[in-house]
């Protein structure tokens, strides 16, 4: 009854208020939609107009064909299934021993000093490079490409992690502790809820990485996923299936993106709970 009576109390400045971001919200995604439908409208032109050669860069309209043929006779779904299996695995491998090894180094400043020489090292380490060696380690399967999205992810989720931590006002962690709190106590009640914008942050970092060392494996090694359809329609010289396979990468990574913005949303409800 209280909740019911909430916006009939709600002044008209507030009102009016709410009413504008309302628009401007809308106002924002109904740019959103028109820019996509104009690129791919003057994509379409560009190719019917030979202002571009649609055999090379293709067509939205050529796009869609492949995209119905390989869903029909390509085993498409399957081959989406592989690319989201080993990227979400990486990306939550990457996230999870991150934040594990972040919390390690928080924990011990004597480990921490001994070991930022060499996570600055491994992050300007282009992991890229050590795709054969990968294989060569875990064989040529999915184990080699999670192990490549775990390799470019890991080592930047420690260190936005880690300084996360450090980031956190000492002046809570001291009034913990003249309360007797111990390291697990301030983890628990200030550092970890202190730091969760930087998890989040970190995921959303992740994801796109996540995704690059999965198509950079499959790209190496795979005989299924989106990668290896980016492969083989380049060595058949079908640029529409190439075109097609990265159209639907952006589209699975957009929506890993809105996934991870609504878990934020979430752990932002229950933080201010």
């Amino acid at each position: 009854m209280y909740e019911a009576e909430i916006p009939e109390r709600m002044s008209k400045e507030h009102q009016a208020y709410l009413k504008k971001v309302h628009q401007i919200n809308v106002s924002v995604r109904v740019c959103q939609i028109m820019i996509v439908v104009a690129f791919f409208g003057l994509w379409e032109l560009a190719g019917d107009m030979k202002w571009i050669d649609p055999f090379i860069l293709s067509q939205p309209s050529r796009m869609w064909a492949t995209f119905i043929q390989l869903l029909h006779t390509g085993n498409l779904m399957y081959h989406i299934y592989v690319t989201v299996y080993e990227t979400v695995v990486g990306f939550l491998l990457g996230t999870v021993l991150g934040t594990l090894i972040a919390i390690v180094l928080w924990w011990s400043d004597y480990i921490s000093r001994i070991l930022d020489p060499y996570l600055v090292v491994l992050n300007s380490l282009p992991k890229t490079a050590l795709g054969p060696i990968f294989i060569v380690w875990m064989g040529s399967g999915e184990a080699a490409i999670i192990t490549m999205a775990l390799a470019i992810s890991i080592i930047v989720t420690i260190i936005s992690v880690l300084n996360g931590f450090k980031e956190v006002d000492e002046d809570e962690i001291k009034l913990l502790k003249t309360f007797g709190a111990n390291r697990f106590q301030i983890l628990q009640k200030v550092v970890f809820p202190s730091s969760i914008p930087t998890i989040i942050s970190a995921l959303k970092i992740n994801i796109g990485l996540s995704w690059v060392g999965v198509i950079t494996g499959e790209f190496l090694v795979s005989k299924a996923g989106l990668g290896f359809l980016i492969v083989y329609g380049g060595q058949i010289f079908k640029l529409d299936m190439v075109m097609t396979s990265v159209l639907i990468l952006s589209i699975l990574a957009a929506l890993m993106y809105i996934g991870v913005c609504y878990l934020e949303k979430f752990f932002l409800r229950w933080k201010l709970a």
